[in-house]
């Protein structure tokens, strides 16, 4: 048994102090607030909070941050992203995304949601192992000391009228559906992991294969991932092809659901809204990406209210910093409506651990609790940022760099804000280069 005292700790949604802290097997197994530390325990000085999720991420994305800021839309940032995409290997690909999900560490985060799509070699021939990316993907986040959910992602087309995939393209996808199910179902993932599935958009996968990939997750009880309404070109062009709205035509297929998470959801009707809601849909923001594409800004608090539950992902690592996707969903609503105050720190908590966790298949994680995950995350009180905030105020003024430390099942993974046995800016450095 390992013992610990937080100064602060977040339990039941808010801060308690003096915390002993016990884990034993990579599980809590006992929490006592207001006690003194004993002989032995690990002191935590600042506020612990539960492992962050992030639900969702393109890893290598994270070449692009720095590189793509002209001038243009969302549809020429993605050429320059395709052009990362034409370049990379399975060897690479690890590299890379072993120092994204460590940067995501250091940021605090326990477990990443990897929206997975370049599954096969630049001319879309599949490698001898189909699913060698995804190897590449799990063991990553193996050696960066988090865990995994493989979002393995249908890619069919380039538009929602079914033009062929073309150039880089190519790499993502397996034919139809049904050769997308037979090959992620042949991919056993390590006990860090586990493999849920995700439709990449309407414009991607045709409805009329979209049910297939329903299905595949239904089956096992998987989380089902979907990038929703993030362009209103993509919008226009599905209500031009099927008449329906792309949440409308989801919802026809079955996708629709409690295990099912939309990304972005961004430009909605009143009436989509309310069939996520209805459905219990749960809703992934990525605000610092959202407002880096400059896509918009989405209706966060109708949605929550609506009844879709909220999580957080930093997508495409224009920031990895669960603090600031949290803040953001306030401040962003404060600038859509001109009024402030629209989510409590705690409603912004339990997007950022508890939801995020649970919209990524691990309901065991995401809570400082008796037999839960033990993932915890320290932040600093007495830097420059937090300073004088104290431990209610911290959400609002802390970010990834106030992360003194990070354990992760039990294990420590950061400590000091040091990454205990890689040197991530190194790592990232020779990655991207």
């Amino acid at each position: 048994m390992t013992a610990y005292h937080a100064e602060w700790a977040w339990l039941d949604g808010g801060p308690a102090p003096s915390v002993l802290i016990e884990v034993e097997g990579g599980r809590f197994t006992g929490l006592t607030p207001g006690v003194a530390a004993p002989p032995g325990a690990a002191r935590l000085a600042g506020l612990t909070l539960p492992g962050l999720a992030n639900a969702h991420s393109h890893a290598f994305h994270r070449a692009l941050r720095g590189h793509t800021q002209a001038r243009g839309t969302f549809w020429s940032w993605r050429d320059t992203m395709y052009a990362v995409a034409g370049r990379l290997t399975p060897d690479s690909y690890r590299a890379l995304a072993r120092a994204a999900y460590a940067e995501m560490a250091l940021a605090g985060i326990t477990c990443v949601g990897e929206f997975h799509y370049l599954h096969h070699d630049s001319e879309g021939a599949r490698y001898a192992d189909p699913n060698e990316m995804s190897a590449a993907l799990v063991e990553a986040a193996a050696e960066a000391g988090i865990r995994i959910t493989l979002l393995d992602t249908c890619y069919l087309t380039s538009t929602v009228d079914g033009e062929p995939l073309a150039g880089v393209q190519r790499r993502f996808g397996d034919g139809d559906a049904a050769r997308w199910a037979e090959r992620v179902s042949a991919f056993t993932p390590a006990e860090h992991a586990r493999v849920g599935a995700a439709v990449h958009s309407v414009r991607a996968v045709p409805a009329e294969q979209i049910p297939t990939v329903v299905e595949w997750a239904a089956a096992r009880g998987a989380p089902l991932h979907v990038h929703l309404s993030e362009q209103r070109a993509e919008n226009a062009a599905c209500l031009a092809r099927y008449r329906r709205t792309p949440t409308e035509l989801l919802a026809d297929a079955g996708a629709l659901g409690p295990q099912t998470t939309a990304v972005h959801a961004t430009h909605l009707s009143d009436s989509d809204r309310t069939e996520l809601g209805d459905t219990d849909t749960a809703v992934c923001l990525c605000p610092t990406t959202e407002r880096d594409l400059a896509d918009g800004i989405g209706p966060a608090r109708a949605l929550v209210d609506g009844g879709s539950p909220l999580c957080l992902g930093s997508d495409s690592h224009a920031v990895v910093d669960i603090f600031e996707e949290a803040r953001a969903v306030e401040m962003d609503e404060r600038l859509r409506t001109e009024r402030r105050g629209h989510f409590s720190a705690t409603e912004l908590v339990a997007a950022a651990t508890e939801a995020g966790h649970a919209a990524l298949g691990w309901s065991d994680a995401g809570t400082i609790a008796a037999g839960r995950r033990a993932d915890l995350v320290t932040v600093r009180l007495d830097t420059v940022r937090t300073a004088g905030t104290g431990p209610h105020g911290a959400l609002y003024a802390a970010t990834a760099a106030d992360v003194a430390h990070v354990i992760v099942d039990g294990r420590q993974v950061v400590h000091d804000g040091r990454h205990l046995w890689l040197d991530v800016a190194a790592a990232l450095e020779d990655a991207i280069a």
